[in-house]
Protein backbone atom coordinates (compact mmCIF):
# COMPACT_ATOMS: atom_id res chain seq x y z
CA UNK A 1 0.00 0.00 0.00
CA UNK A 2 1.99 3.16 -1.08
CA UNK A 3 0.60 5.69 0.62
CA UNK A 4 0.90 10.04 0.56
CA UNK A 5 0.78 12.51 3.88
CA UNK A 6 0.32 16.22 3.35
CA UNK A 7 0.30 19.00 5.82
CA UNK A 8 0.20 22.46 5.67
CA UNK A 9 -2.28 22.11 2.55
CA UNK A 10 -6.00 22.54 2.27
CA UNK A 11 -8.54 22.24 -0.49
CA UNK A 12 -9.94 25.97 -0.31
CA UNK A 13 -12.81 25.55 -3.19
CA UNK A 14 -14.91 22.79 -4.81
CA UNK A 15 -17.26 23.04 -7.68
CA UNK A 16 -18.96 20.27 -9.92
CA UNK A 17 -20.53 20.87 -13.10
CA UNK A 18 -23.33 18.97 -14.66
CA UNK A 19 -25.14 19.29 -18.12
CA UNK A 20 -28.31 20.18 -17.68
CA UNK A 21 -30.16 17.12 -19.63
CA UNK A 22 -31.26 13.96 -16.85
CA UNK A 23 -32.27 11.01 -18.75
CA UNK A 24 -34.96 8.75 -16.72
CA UNK A 25 -33.69 4.54 -17.35
CA UNK A 26 -37.34 4.28 -17.95
CA UNK A 27 -36.37 5.75 -21.50
CA UNK A 28 -34.92 2.74 -22.37
CA UNK A 29 -37.71 0.63 -21.68
CA UNK A 30 -37.90 0.28 -26.09
CA UNK A 31 -34.23 -0.63 -26.59
CA UNK A 32 -33.83 -3.33 -23.70
CA UNK A 33 -37.02 -3.84 -22.56
CA UNK A 34 -39.20 -2.78 -19.60
CA UNK A 35 -38.84 -6.06 -17.55
CA UNK A 36 -35.08 -5.54 -17.67
CA UNK A 37 -34.87 -1.61 -17.47
CA UNK A 38 -36.90 -2.17 -13.59
CA UNK A 39 -34.14 -5.51 -12.68
CA UNK A 40 -31.33 -2.64 -13.77
CA UNK A 41 -32.88 0.16 -11.72
CA UNK A 42 -33.49 -2.29 -8.60
CA UNK A 43 -29.87 -3.43 -9.08
CA UNK A 44 -28.45 -0.64 -9.24
CA UNK A 45 -30.29 2.00 -8.17
CA UNK A 46 -29.74 4.21 -10.87
CA UNK A 47 -33.04 6.63 -11.63
CA UNK A 48 -31.34 8.45 -14.05
CA UNK A 49 -28.15 9.36 -16.20
CA UNK A 50 -26.89 13.29 -16.62
CA UNK A 51 -26.10 13.56 -20.47
CA UNK A 52 -24.13 15.76 -21.91
CA UNK A 53 -24.63 17.70 -25.04
CA UNK A 54 -23.17 16.13 -28.62
CA UNK A 55 -20.51 19.35 -29.11
CA UNK A 56 -20.22 19.45 -24.89
CA UNK A 57 -16.84 17.84 -24.13
CA UNK A 58 -15.30 16.80 -20.18
CA UNK A 59 -13.34 20.21 -20.64
CA UNK A 60 -16.44 22.26 -20.68
CA UNK A 61 -17.51 20.81 -18.00
CA UNK A 62 -14.18 21.14 -16.29
CA UNK A 63 -14.09 24.42 -17.42
CA UNK A 64 -17.63 25.64 -16.04
CA UNK A 65 -16.64 24.72 -12.49
CA UNK A 66 -13.53 26.17 -12.21
CA UNK A 67 -15.20 29.15 -13.24
CA UNK A 68 -17.74 28.74 -10.28
CA UNK A 69 -14.53 27.91 -7.89
CA UNK A 70 -13.04 31.01 -8.76
CA UNK A 71 -15.85 32.98 -8.53
CA UNK A 72 -16.37 31.59 -4.92
CA UNK A 73 -13.16 31.73 -3.75
CA UNK A 74 -10.53 33.92 -2.92
CA UNK A 75 -7.25 32.88 -4.45
CA UNK A 76 -6.74 34.55 -7.77
CA UNK A 77 -6.20 32.75 -11.22
CA UNK A 78 -2.70 33.95 -11.02
CA UNK A 79 -1.00 32.10 -8.12
CA UNK A 80 -2.18 28.50 -9.36
CA UNK A 81 1.07 27.16 -10.51
CA UNK A 82 0.00 23.46 -10.96
CA UNK A 83 -2.92 22.87 -13.35
CA UNK A 84 -4.03 18.82 -13.24
CA UNK A 85 -6.40 17.75 -15.88
CA UNK A 86 -8.05 14.02 -15.07
CA UNK A 87 -10.13 12.44 -17.81
CA UNK A 88 -10.42 9.94 -20.21
CA UNK A 89 -12.53 11.16 -22.46
CA UNK A 90 -9.91 14.84 -23.72
CA UNK A 91 -10.40 17.12 -26.67
CA UNK A 92 -7.99 16.35 -28.87
CA UNK A 93 -5.07 13.37 -28.76
CA UNK A 94 -2.79 16.22 -28.99
CA UNK A 95 -2.38 18.94 -27.07
CA UNK A 96 -3.25 17.81 -23.65
CA UNK A 97 -6.06 18.97 -22.87
CA UNK A 98 -4.95 21.01 -19.62
CA UNK A 99 -3.62 23.11 -22.37
CA UNK A 100 -6.74 24.32 -23.26
CA UNK A 101 -8.58 24.71 -20.18
CA UNK A 102 -5.07 26.93 -19.23
CA UNK A 103 -6.08 29.22 -21.90
CA UNK A 104 -9.55 29.24 -21.45
CA UNK A 105 -9.14 29.75 -17.45
CA UNK A 106 -6.34 33.03 -18.52
CA UNK A 107 -3.81 31.33 -16.32
CA UNK A 108 -0.18 32.07 -15.64
CA UNK A 109 2.15 31.65 -17.90
CA UNK A 110 3.95 30.08 -14.93
CA UNK A 111 2.36 27.09 -14.53
CA UNK A 112 2.51 23.16 -14.35
CA UNK A 113 -0.03 21.52 -16.89
CA UNK A 114 -0.78 18.32 -17.92
CA UNK A 115 -3.80 15.69 -17.98
CA UNK A 116 -3.68 12.19 -16.34
CA UNK A 117 -5.44 8.92 -18.15
CA UNK A 118 -7.64 7.83 -15.50
CA UNK A 119 -11.08 7.20 -14.71
CA UNK A 120 -13.27 6.18 -11.24
CA UNK A 121 -9.85 6.54 -9.53
CA UNK A 122 -8.74 9.70 -11.04
CA UNK A 123 -10.00 12.06 -8.18
CA UNK A 124 -7.71 10.74 -5.72
CA UNK A 125 -4.84 9.46 -7.95
CA UNK A 126 -5.02 13.78 -9.48
CA UNK A 127 -4.78 15.16 -6.24
CA UNK A 128 -2.12 13.00 -4.56
CA UNK A 129 -0.37 14.36 -7.86
CA UNK A 130 -1.45 17.25 -7.36
CA UNK A 131 -0.36 17.88 -3.58
CA UNK A 132 3.01 16.09 -4.18
CA UNK A 133 3.79 18.78 -6.58
CA UNK A 134 2.64 21.67 -4.77
CA UNK A 135 4.26 20.54 -1.57
CA UNK A 136 7.88 20.33 -3.44
CA UNK A 137 7.46 23.47 -5.48
CA UNK A 138 7.55 27.26 -5.07
CA UNK A 139 3.40 27.88 -5.93
CA UNK A 140 1.38 27.96 -3.16
CA UNK A 141 -1.92 27.52 -5.06
CA UNK A 142 -3.20 24.52 -7.56
CA UNK A 143 -6.14 23.43 -9.05
CA UNK A 144 -7.31 20.00 -9.88
CA UNK A 145 -10.11 19.49 -13.00
CA UNK A 146 -11.80 16.41 -13.33
CA UNK A 147 -13.80 15.53 -16.51
CA UNK A 148 -16.02 12.86 -18.17
CA UNK A 149 -18.48 12.18 -21.29
CA UNK A 150 -18.09 8.91 -20.62
CA UNK A 151 -21.44 8.20 -23.05
CA UNK A 152 -19.12 9.24 -25.65
CA UNK A 153 -18.14 5.74 -26.37
CA UNK A 154 -20.68 3.69 -25.20
CA UNK A 155 -22.39 1.83 -27.53
CA UNK A 156 -26.14 2.28 -27.43
CA UNK A 157 -27.15 -1.17 -27.47
CA UNK A 158 -24.84 -2.28 -24.32
CA UNK A 159 -27.44 -2.15 -21.53
CA UNK A 160 -24.89 -2.90 -18.92
CA UNK A 161 -23.01 0.61 -19.35
CA UNK A 162 -25.48 3.00 -21.32
CA UNK A 163 -27.98 3.42 -18.30
CA UNK A 164 -25.05 3.80 -15.90
CA UNK A 165 -22.57 6.53 -16.77
CA UNK A 166 -23.23 10.48 -16.49
CA UNK A 167 -21.74 13.14 -17.51
CA UNK A 168 -19.63 15.91 -15.78
CA UNK A 169 -17.01 17.44 -14.37
CA UNK A 170 -15.58 19.44 -11.34
CA UNK A 171 -12.96 21.45 -9.95
CA UNK A 172 -11.00 21.75 -6.83
CA UNK A 173 -8.79 24.62 -5.40
CA UNK A 174 -5.53 23.33 -3.37
CA UNK A 175 -3.69 26.41 -1.57
CA UNK A 176 -0.55 25.94 1.10
CA UNK A 177 -1.82 27.46 4.51
CA UNK A 178 -0.82 26.45 8.38
CA UNK A 179 -3.41 24.06 9.17
CA UNK A 180 -3.97 21.13 12.22
CA UNK A 181 -5.04 18.57 10.34
CA UNK A 182 -3.62 15.92 7.49
CA UNK A 183 -4.44 14.58 4.31
CA UNK A 184 -3.53 10.98 4.01
CA UNK A 185 -3.95 9.21 0.57
CA UNK A 186 -3.17 5.77 -0.66
CA UNK A 187 -2.79 3.70 -3.36
CA UNK A 188 -2.97 0.19 -5.30
CA UNK A 189 -2.69 -0.84 -9.06
CA UNK A 190 -3.61 -4.18 -10.27
CA UNK A 191 -2.31 -3.95 -13.98
CA UNK A 192 -2.85 -7.18 -15.03
CA UNK A 193 -6.38 -6.84 -15.69
CA UNK A 194 -6.04 -3.92 -17.76
CA UNK A 195 -8.52 -5.82 -19.78
CA UNK A 196 -11.29 -5.76 -17.71
CA UNK A 197 -12.57 -2.02 -18.49
CA UNK A 198 -11.02 -1.43 -22.15
CA UNK A 199 -12.00 0.86 -25.13
CA UNK A 200 -9.84 -1.34 -27.36
CA UNK A 201 -9.34 1.07 -30.73
CA UNK A 202 -9.60 4.96 -30.87
CA UNK A 203 -5.42 5.34 -29.29
CA UNK A 204 -2.47 3.74 -31.28
CA UNK A 205 -2.51 -0.19 -30.73
CA UNK A 206 -4.96 -0.64 -32.93
CA UNK A 207 -5.67 1.80 -35.52
CA UNK A 208 -7.23 0.29 -37.91
CA UNK A 209 -10.22 -1.67 -36.24
CA UNK A 210 -13.72 -1.82 -38.44
CA UNK A 211 -16.13 0.84 -37.23
CA UNK A 212 -19.45 -1.24 -37.49
CA UNK A 213 -20.60 -2.58 -34.28
CA UNK A 214 -20.93 -6.33 -34.48
CA UNK A 215 -22.27 -8.90 -31.90
CA UNK A 216 -19.74 -9.91 -28.64
CA UNK A 217 -20.16 -13.38 -27.06
CA UNK A 218 -22.13 -11.74 -24.71
CA UNK A 219 -24.77 -10.92 -27.40
CA UNK A 220 -24.18 -7.01 -27.64
CA UNK A 221 -23.78 -4.96 -30.54
CA UNK A 222 -20.36 -3.63 -30.33
CA UNK A 223 -17.01 -2.10 -31.95
CA UNK A 224 -13.74 -1.37 -30.48
CA UNK A 225 -14.57 2.25 -30.24
CA UNK A 226 -16.60 1.40 -27.71
CA UNK A 227 -15.38 0.93 -23.93
CA UNK A 228 -16.58 -2.34 -22.18
CA UNK A 229 -16.09 -3.94 -19.15
CA UNK A 230 -16.36 -7.45 -17.86
CA UNK A 231 -19.01 -6.85 -15.24
CA UNK A 232 -17.84 -9.83 -13.29
CA UNK A 233 -14.46 -9.02 -12.92
CA UNK A 234 -14.79 -5.30 -12.35
CA UNK A 235 -18.03 -6.20 -9.61
CA UNK A 236 -15.01 -9.24 -7.79
CA UNK A 237 -12.58 -6.28 -7.84
CA UNK A 238 -14.98 -4.34 -6.11
CA UNK A 239 -16.15 -6.34 -3.02
CA UNK A 240 -12.80 -8.04 -2.26
CA UNK A 241 -9.52 -6.06 -3.09
CA UNK A 242 -11.37 -2.27 -3.11
CA UNK A 243 -12.40 -3.11 0.92
CA UNK A 244 -8.89 -4.59 1.57
CA UNK A 245 -7.45 -1.81 0.44
CA UNK A 246 -10.16 0.44 3.18
CA UNK A 247 -9.71 -1.89 5.93
CA UNK A 248 -5.09 -1.87 5.46
CA UNK A 249 -5.81 1.78 5.56
CA UNK A 250 -7.41 2.31 8.60
CA UNK A 251 -5.48 -0.16 10.87
CA UNK A 252 -1.95 1.86 9.50
CA UNK A 253 -3.67 5.12 10.79
CA UNK A 254 -5.29 3.20 13.74
CA UNK A 255 -9.16 4.42 12.93
CA UNK A 256 -12.36 2.73 12.56
CA UNK A 257 -15.84 3.63 10.82
CA UNK A 258 -17.11 4.99 13.63
CA UNK A 259 -14.14 7.66 13.46
CA UNK A 260 -15.24 9.33 10.13
CA UNK A 261 -18.43 11.32 9.69
CA UNK A 262 -18.74 10.59 5.80
CA UNK A 263 -17.45 7.79 3.76
CA UNK A 264 -17.70 9.25 0.28
CA UNK A 265 -17.07 6.58 -2.03
CA UNK A 266 -17.05 6.31 -5.59
CA UNK A 267 -20.90 5.61 -6.98
CA UNK A 268 -20.30 2.43 -8.68
CA UNK A 269 -23.90 1.47 -8.07
CA UNK A 270 -25.77 0.70 -5.32
CA UNK A 271 -25.02 -2.78 -4.79
CA UNK A 272 -21.21 -2.36 -4.56
CA UNK A 273 -21.85 0.44 -2.16
CA UNK A 274 -24.25 -1.81 0.31
CA UNK A 275 -21.51 -4.40 0.28
CA UNK A 276 -18.74 -2.36 1.05
CA UNK A 277 -20.43 -1.20 3.94
CA UNK A 278 -21.61 -4.45 5.30
CA UNK A 279 -17.58 -5.55 4.73
CA UNK A 280 -16.75 -2.57 6.27
CA UNK A 281 -19.45 -2.76 9.06
CA UNK A 282 -20.18 1.08 7.91
CA UNK A 283 -23.19 2.67 8.99
CA UNK A 284 -25.08 3.11 5.49
CA UNK A 285 -26.49 6.82 6.86
CA UNK A 286 -22.71 7.37 6.61
CA UNK A 287 -22.60 6.94 2.95
CA UNK A 288 -24.11 9.91 1.04
CA UNK A 289 -25.52 8.77 -2.42
CA UNK A 290 -25.74 10.76 -5.82
CA UNK A 291 -25.75 7.89 -8.32
CA UNK A 292 -29.61 7.30 -8.34
CA UNK A 293 -30.15 10.70 -10.05
CA UNK A 294 -26.57 11.34 -12.27
CA UNK A 295 -25.78 7.73 -12.54
CA UNK A 296 -21.60 6.36 -12.72
CA UNK A 297 -19.62 9.44 -13.06
CA UNK A 298 -16.01 8.14 -13.19
CA UNK A 299 -13.69 10.64 -12.07
CA UNK A 300 -16.16 12.95 -10.75
CA UNK A 301 -17.91 10.84 -8.48
CA UNK A 302 -16.70 12.00 -4.79
CA UNK A 303 -16.75 15.55 -6.04
CA UNK A 304 -20.40 15.29 -7.34
CA UNK A 305 -21.19 13.51 -3.82
CA UNK A 306 -19.44 16.43 -1.89
CA UNK A 307 -21.34 19.10 -3.54
CA UNK A 308 -24.40 17.25 -4.08
CA UNK A 309 -25.10 16.57 -0.25
CA UNK A 310 -22.82 19.54 1.63
CA UNK A 311 -22.86 22.25 -0.71
CA UNK A 312 -25.10 24.32 1.01
CA UNK A 313 -22.15 24.62 3.75
CA UNK A 314 -24.34 23.77 6.88
CA UNK A 315 -22.16 21.09 8.02
CA UNK A 316 -19.12 22.74 9.32
CA UNK A 317 -16.14 20.48 9.33
CA UNK A 318 -16.90 17.18 8.57
CA UNK A 319 -14.23 14.17 8.56
CA UNK A 320 -14.36 12.27 5.68
CA UNK A 321 -13.17 8.76 4.40
CA UNK A 322 -12.77 8.94 0.72
CA UNK A 323 -12.40 6.01 -1.76
CA UNK A 324 -12.17 5.53 -5.40
CA UNK A 325 -11.91 2.42 -7.67
CA UNK A 326 -11.84 1.47 -11.62
CA UNK A 327 -10.04 1.39 -15.05
CA UNK A 328 -6.27 0.62 -14.42
CA UNK A 329 -7.37 -1.30 -12.58
CA UNK A 330 -6.56 1.36 -9.84
CA UNK A 331 -7.54 1.91 -6.49
CA UNK A 332 -7.14 4.39 -3.73
CA UNK A 333 -8.78 5.74 -0.40
CA UNK A 334 -7.74 8.75 1.82
CA UNK A 335 -8.80 10.67 4.78
CA UNK A 336 -9.25 14.37 5.47
CA UNK A 337 -11.19 17.20 7.34
CA UNK A 338 -12.95 18.86 5.05
CA UNK A 339 -14.18 22.76 5.69
CA UNK A 340 -18.20 22.55 3.95
CA UNK A 341 -18.20 26.17 3.06
CA UNK A 342 -15.66 25.20 0.79
CA UNK A 343 -17.88 23.38 -1.45
CA UNK A 344 -20.82 25.15 -3.65
CA UNK A 345 -23.86 23.97 -5.24
CA UNK A 346 -24.30 21.78 -8.03
CA UNK A 347 -24.05 24.25 -11.35
CA UNK A 348 -26.01 22.86 -14.34
CA UNK A 349 -24.72 23.89 -18.03
CA UNK A 350 -25.02 22.78 -21.64
CA UNK A 351 -21.76 25.33 -22.25
CA UNK A 352 -19.45 24.41 -24.49
CA UNK A 353 -16.24 26.10 -26.13
CA UNK A 354 -17.46 27.29 -29.68
CA UNK A 355 -13.74 28.49 -30.80
CA UNK A 356 -12.75 24.96 -30.39
CA UNK A 357 -14.42 23.73 -33.71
Amino acid sequence: MLTGLFQDIKISGLSVAVPTEKVPVENFNDVFGEENVFKFKEMTGVQSVSRAKPNQTASDLGYEAAVDVFKNSTISKDSIGILIFVTQKPDYRVPSTAFVLHKRLGLSENCLCFDLNLACSGFIFGLQTLLSLLKSSTSNAALLITGDTSVKTLSPHDRTMIMLFGDSGSATLVEKAKTNSEIRLSFRTDGTRFKSIVTPSGGYRNRYAPKDRVAWSDGILRSDYDTHMKGMDVFGFSITDVPLLMKDFMAAQQTTPEYYDFFILHQANNYILKQLARKLKIPIEKIPVSLDRFGNNSSNSIPLVLSDHFGNGNHGFIKIFICGFGAGLSFACGDLLLDTAVINPLVETDAYYSEAY
